[in-house]
Parts: structure tokens; C-alpha cells; sequence
């Protein structure tokens, strides 16, 4: 499962990361809204962790 997490808090975005890899799911991580949007657009994946509150454009804005 591939999984994109959205997460300006480098150590709180490293820890999931690491957590989840540990199940098996492949994580790409965006730390603002800008690049979440252009890995959503550019990538396929099956959900998506996003922090409300990031840089750039904030989560609500991403989400639509």
C-alpha cells in the first residue's frame, strides 16, 4: 500500500514514517502543502495522512 504523509514536523514525520514502513507500507513524505499537491498529481497512492496545519497551503486547501 502506498501511502503519502503529509507533515511539516520533521521528527513526528520521521517516527510515522518509520512506523509505518515497519508494517510494510511505502511512505513518501511532504512536509508543505505545495509539494503534497504535486505528489498527489504526479503519484499514486491509496491514502493519504495529512496534517491540517503546514506550510504553503494548509491541509484544508490540499484536501480539496
Amino acid at each position: 500500500m502506498n501511502l503519502l504523509l503529509v507533515e511539516d514536523e520533521r521528527k513526528l514525520s520521521t517516527l510515522l514514517k518509520q512506523l509505518l514502513e515497519d508494517e510494510r507500507y511505502a511512505v513518501d513524505i511532504a512536509a508543505d502543502g505545495e509539494r503534497a499537491q504535486a505528489l498527489a498529481e504526479t503519484a499514486r497512492y491509496d491514502a493519504i495522512i495529512l496534517d491540517l496545519m503546514i506550510p504553503k497551503r494548509d491541509g484544508m486547501e490540499v484536501c480539496r
